[in-house]
């Protein structure tokens, strides 16, 4: 098909719901650290549940070890719970599982570290009758919580080992990857042969755990940096949301992805430089598939939960989370709005969410997320007119108040936001921004970018990254014969005729693909100034995010107002710019710099 074709086909990516956070002050009364204000997510799709995240042997060579779909870990949730409980503190468990059991429901799991249990019941008034225990902080139903972004399938348009060596003797150069002309986003950030990658690559000794909806470890651009010795699925396949299941138990090895957004956010950070296709931002980092999604994209809170404490279990030292917190687009402690049992819902939402992210953070695991793709002041939030977005129709009116609502797991505490450029450097019309909610800017793509020239609306404008080979064969974006490529937002790289003889690429955009450039940097850094531990290298997260922010390349407003008028958006997209060169509402403390971040020459 031709380029026109497959352009018109397409529609524009989707986009994640809002998200927002807060800055010096938690929703459970502990203050944040003064130097931080930041935001979220990308990927964003309508949650169809309860309690879903919207679309996130140490030294064993990765790619030889046979990927498990164990998901054992300190505490022990079950994945299939009815509810989440979570207990007023550790101490309160024991208290809390009477609760349940007086309730009418049963316990399943426990975690004792972060003090939630999961359970069942059959009850309707199951929620309201634990909750009113003063051993229960909060009930959550165990539904889906959120969403991964549907993945820009509408590419025309708005969517979405050893320690690293810290040698004085002269390194060789390295050799650009075939695909490196593609990469614009790796040369913006200098993360480039004679960048970042001539000085520090970064290297098996440190983990950076992809929270998402899994990662094709066989794919040739990961599969050398792939760590499936640690890799765990915390998922089961639900059939009425993911389709048939693929497997007998319907859980997917812990080297698959069938949604194809946590392999793209994967080669971003860590492709290695072999000959093949593209190069992540710290080419030879231990890549460790953590999935919490669904193959729709959907993400559980238990999952979640699980995957935060295997990643501060076992030592990874960067999470990437490009998802949000379903059905509620603002969690709120108390919005008027709400029914006394949303807003207890939203409140263990709230609290099991930061215990789990406090609980890695103090386990030295530096935590990045995406914006979000709603082209939103999170500062502002304002009217929210669609939640709860599960069942069907159950939306109304609510008006945020910005100091008792948060996006989870964006605004967090304890997470690094990254919003969204295009090549040419302006802000992605999609990206949300903030003064407060906005800590860095990455490379994410935007296919509107370079109006007025041939360069307007084209894929190159995105971000080119790895595919998954079981979403390609079989379609109509390749050639059934010689499994090259036939569609523009997919290149494709093959070694003898037939799809089984090939590796593909695509070009994706969002905030969903800035965020990862920012993991990848926080990897570099732990590599470089880190030390070592059980599981390789470590570095606190609060000094990853220090240097992290501090060798950002600072970018002044290029006007009051930015607007997208010319791009074809409507006034509701354009974005009030406040502050200074050094911080401001549009790119936070800059555009992340890996070049920069490891003492580079940029």
């Amino acid at each position: 098909m031709s380029a026109s074709d497959a352009l018109a086909r397409r529609m524009e990516p989707l986009v994640p719901l809002p998200s927002r956070r807060l800055t010096g002050r938690s929703l459970t009364g502990r203050s944040r650290p003064t130097s931080r204000v930041r935001a979220r997510s990308t990927w964003a799709v309508a949650a169809a549940g309860g309690l879903g995240l919207a679309l996130v042997g140490l030294t064993a060579a990765p790619s030889v070890v046979a990927a498990t779909t164990s998901t054992a870990v300190a505490g022990d949730l079950a994945v299939g719970a009815d509810f989440v409980v979570v207990a007023t503190d550790v101490a309160s468990l024991a208290a809390a599982r009477t609760a349940v059991q007086a309730a009418g429901g049963t316990v399943t799991g426990e975690d004792t570290e972060l003090g939630v249990l999961t359970a069942t019941s059959a009850r309707a008034d199951f929620a309201a009758k634990a909750d009113a225990s003063t051993a229960v902080y909060g009930v959550a139903a165990n539904r889906k919580v959120g969403a991964a972004p549907k993945v820009d399938h509408q590419r025309a348009d708005g969517r979405d080992g050893a320690p690293g060596s810290r040698t004085a003797h002269p390194k060789p150069v390295p050799k650009a990857e075939p695909f490196a002309a593609a990469q614009w986003d790796m040369a913006a950030i200098g993360a480039t042969t004679t960048g970042s990658y001539a000085k520090q690559q970064a290297s098996h000794a440190v983990l950076v755990g992809i929270m998402d909806t899994g990662v094709d470890g066989k794919h040739p651009d990961i599969a050398p940096n792939f760590n499936a010795a640690l890799s765990r699925n915390f998922v089961t396949d639900m059939p009425d949301i993911d389709g048939p299941c693929e497997y007998a138990s319907c859980v997917d090895p812990a080297d698959e992805d069938d949604n194809e957004h946590g392999t793209h956010v994967a080669g971003t950070i860590g492709s290695p430089i072999n000959g093949i296709g593209i190069a992540g931002v710290a080419p030879k980092v231990s890549l460790v598939n953590i999935r919490a999604g669904q193959d729709a994209g959907y993400f559980f809170l238990t999952p979640m939960i699980k995957a935060l404490r295997y990643a501060g279990d076992v030592g990874i030292d960067v999470v990437n989370m490009s998802f949000y917190v379903d059905p509620w687009l603002y969690n709120c402690t108390a919005n008027p709005a709400d029914s006394p049992a949303a807003q207890a819902e939203q409140r263990a939402i709230i609290e099991a969410t930061q215990r789990a992210l406090s609980y890695a953070h103090r386990k030295n695991v530096t935590l990045v997320s995406a914006l979000g793709n709603e082209h939103t002041d999170l500062g502002k939030p304002g009217l929210d007119a669609t939640s709860p977005d599960y069942p069907d129709g159950a939306f109304y009116n609510r008006t945020i108040d910005n100091s008792t609502c948060l996006n989870l797991p964006t605004e967090g505490q304890h997470v690094i936001g990254v919003a969204s450029v295009g090549p040419s450097g302006k802000k992605a019309d999609y990206s949300n921004y903030g003064l407060e909610q906005n800590d860095v800017s990455a490379p994410g793509g935007w296919f509107r970018d370079y109006v007025g020239t041939d360069k307007f609306r084209t894929p190159q404008n995105e971000i080119l990254a790895p595919m998954p080979h079981n979403l390609v064969v079989g379609t109509d974006l390749i050639d059934p014969t010689t499994g090259e490529s036939v569609d523009p937002f997919v290149l494709s790289s093959c070694t003898a005729p037939g799809p089984q003889n090939c590796a593909y690429w695509q070009y994706l955009q969002g905030t969903s693909m800035a965020s990862p450039h920012a993991a990848g940097v926080a990897a570099l850094i732990v590599a470089e100034y880190g030390h070592r531990d059980r599981s390789g290298l470590t570095l606190d997260p609060d000094v990853v995010e220090r240097i992290l922010r501090r060798t950002a390349t600072d970018v002044a407003c290029p006007a009051p107002v930015i607007s997208y008028v010319a791009e074809g958006r409507d006034a509701g997209f354009d974005a009030p710019c406040v502050g200074g060169a050094g911080r401001n509402s549009i790119y936070g403390d800059g555009v992340i710099s890996a070049a920069r971040a490891v003492g580079a020459r940029a």
